[in-house]
């Protein structure tokens, strides 16, 4: 017993001693951000380091955030003459709207690693989450979720913008209990099998609270919505949301600007189509092409355009 007693003391005191070694290779990054080419990141040091340790491509370890198992593949590394400015150069460009996770081995003389974060300024990291929910990636016209809804509410303006509104509040509301659930319930008690299940009765519930309120606040509007107020329970789009901030375990903020992108971006998409149906009512189509089939030629042109957006970086 005090032999096994003794070796736990010992393993205690290893431990501890090799604490501040991160600690002190961490102080040395001073900086660190994407590049100005696509396949860049610049990371500055406090001191100047060893140049046969920094630009050694064998000495780091580079992944997004959300994929730690895809390692991404670093070409060539270039310190400057001052020795505390490093370049990285990656084979392939960078998703610079995620946040990227570097380990640099054997950066000072003790041998340790640093472990950083090279992401956007989180202002902007969170705008590039609203954009890239309400444009680059925007759940009806490149996901193709939705469809149900969406061509049964945007023959008339006022239905869409109505059902826009409504969706964006749900799907808001929605996500913000399911991200309490998932961090303080599902995660921390190992449930994450129930997501899916948790997530559909979240949705249920506010679907139903606001079709109690939309009754007494406004019949004319959720006359006006029938069937498809009920159908916005089914929606691919509204499940979609938790699922994604799960999965990319996105914070509060991070979860509320995503929920708000989804829902604009369906908003948009309404308004937008349903500007064009008025117009068709007008227009001398061919009888054949008439009612869906053209609201499907639309939606497909529409799809093309949002194509548009791929790759779009604005923060």
């Amino acid at each position: 017993m005090k032999t096994i007693t003794i070796k736990r003391i010992l393993l205690s005191l290893v431990l501890l001693l090799s604490l501040p070694l991160p600690a002190q290779a961490q102080e040395l990054i001073a900086g660190k951000s994407f590049g100005k080419a696509k396949n860049e990141m610049v990371v500055t040091f406090a001191a100047p380091v060893d140049r046969a340790v920094v630009e050694d491509p064998a000495n780091y370890q580079v992944y997004e955030e959300q994929d730690p198992d895809i390692k991404l593949e670093l070409a060539k590394v270039v310190l400057a003459d001052d020795q505390k400015t490093a370049t990285l150069s990656f084979k392939e460009p960078l998703n610079a709207r995620l946040p990227h996770v570097v380990t640099i081995k054997s950066l000072d003389e003790s041998g340790a690693a640093a472990t950083f974060k090279v992401m956007k300024p989180y202002l902007g990291y969170l705008l590039s989450i609203l954009v890239s929910a309400l444009l680059i990636n925007n759940f009806v016209f490149t996901k193709y979720l939705g469809l149900c809804v969406f061509f049964g509410t945007s023959k008339r303006k006022d239905t869409a913008k109505g059902m826009g509104l409504t969706f964006t509040m749900v799907i808001v509301v929605s996500a913000i209990m399911s991200w309490f659930f998932y961090q303080f319930i599902l995660k921390p008690y190992d449930l994450n099998f129930l997501q899916i299940v948790v997530f559909i009765g979240l949705v249920s519930l506010t679907v139903q609270a606001v079709d109690t309120v939309l009754r007494k606040v406004n019949p004319a509007l959720f006359n006006a919505f029938g069937v498809y107020l009920v159908l916005v329970i089914a929606n691919c789009v509204i499940i979609a949301v938790p699922l994604i901030l799960a999965d990319n375990e996105y914070n509060f903020l991070e979860s509320f600007m995503l929920a708000l992108g989804a829902g604009g971006g369906f908003l948009l998409a309404l308004y937008l189509m349903s500007s064009v149906r008025e117009r068709m009512e007008l227009a001398n189509i061919p009888t054949t092409f008439k009612g869906v089939p053209i609201a499907f030629i639309v939606a497909g042109q529409f799809a093309l355009a949002f194509l548009g957006f791929s790759g779009l970086t604005l923060f």
